[in-house]
C-alpha cells in the first residue's frame, strides 16, 4: 500500500494512503469508537466559518508566531483535554470541529509539484479497512455516494481555510493581534494561574479604529466573529474549572503556559 509523499504530518495523523479503487475496492468505512485520538490535544484548529458555532463551547484563540491560525482550546495544558471523559467521549453535547470530523481522511497533493489533490486517509485509525460491517467506499469502480460525501466535505473544508486565511490575513494587516495572558484564581491557592502562549484581538484597539475601517470589517463579515471570539474567552474559566474537577491543573510555580 503506497504511501502519500510526506514531510510534516498534520496533527493526528500518522501516516497518509491515497485512496483507490485498485487497492481499497472492497474496504468499508466505520464509524470510530471514540475520539481518543485528540485525548492528549489541547487546542484544535479551526476555520473562521466555525467561530459562531465553536464560541458557544470553547475559548477561540490564535496561535504565536508566523502563520497563526485560529485554535479551540480543549485544555488550558499541554496534554490535557478537558472536554473527553476516560472514555473518549464527550459527557455533554458540544460543537465537535471540522478538523475532528474530517479525520481520518485529507486531501494532500501526491506529487509536491502537482496542483491537484487527492482523497488520501490514515490507515493507522482502525476506521476503513476490509470489513464486515460500514459502508463501502467503492461501487466496482466508481467512488460510493458515503465516498462522494467524505471527498465533498474534504473540499469544503480546504474552501474554508482559505477564507480563514483571508481572515487572518486581514487581522495581521490592521495589526488586531496581541499577545494574550489570563488571570485565574482558584480558592486555596496564593497565586492565581496566568496564562500566556496565545494571541487574541486588541479589543481597545479594535474600539479605536476609524468607523470606515469598522465599517469594512461589518460589511466583510468579519467584525461578528472578531466578537465571536472575544465572547468565548470567558470560556476559558470554564475550561480551568473543568481541569480542577478532573484534578488536571499544574502547581502555580509552572507558570503554566497554553503553548499554542
Amino acid at each position: 500500500m503506497a504511501s502519500a509523499p510526506q514531510q510534516a504530518l498534520p496533527m493526528f495523523y500518522k501516516d497518509l494512503v491515497p485512496l483507490n479503487s485498485k487497492e481499497h475496492g472492497k474496504w468499508r468505512i466505520k464509524g470510530l469508537d471514540d475520539g481518543a485520538f485528540l485525548a492528549q490535544q489541547h487546542a484544535i484548529p479551526i476555520t473562521s466559518d466555525e467561530f459562531i458555532d465553536a464560541c458557544r463551547n470553547y475559548p477561540i484563540v490564535f496561535s504565536v508566531g508566523e502563520n497563526s491560525v485560529p485554535l479551540i482550546l480543549m485544555g488550558l495544558n499541554e496534554g490535557v483535554n478537558a472536554y473527553l471523559n476516560d472514555k473518549g467521549q464527550f459527557d455533554h453535547p458540544t460543537y465537535v470541529p471540522a478538523y475532528v470530523r474530517r479525520y481520518p481522511f485529507l486531501l494532500a497533493k501526491l506529487n509536491p509539484d502537482a496542483e491537484e489533490l487527492s482523497l488520501c486517509f490514515d490507515p493507522t485509525a482502525g476506521a476503513i479497512g476490509e470489513f464486515d460491517e460500514g459502508q463501502p467506499l467503492f461501487d466496482g469502480d466508481q467512488p460510493s455516494e458515503d465516498t462522494k460525501r467524505i471527498l465533498e466535505f474534504c473540499e469544503n473544508f480546504e474552501g474554508s481555510g482559505q477564507r480563514t486565511a483571508q481572515f487572518m490575513a486581514e487581522l495581521e494587516k490592521l495589526e488586531l493581534l496581541m499577545d494574550g495572558e489570563v488571570s485565574i484564581e482558584q480558592n486555596g491557592v496564593d497565586k492565581p494561574y496566568v496564562y500566556r502562549g496565545f494571541r487574541m484581538v486588541n479589543e481597545q484597539k479594535l474600539r479605536d479604529m476609524r468607523g470606515d475601517e469598522l465599517r469594512k470589517l461589518n460589511q466583510n463579515g468579519m467584525l461578528p466573529l472578531i466578537y465571536a471570539h472575544l465572547f468565548s474567552l470567558q470560556i476559558m474559566r470554564d475550561v480551568f474549572a473543568k481541569q480542577v474537577a478532573a484534578g488536571k491543573v499544574p502547581q502555580v510555580s509552572e507558570a503554566p503556559s497554553i503553548q499554542v
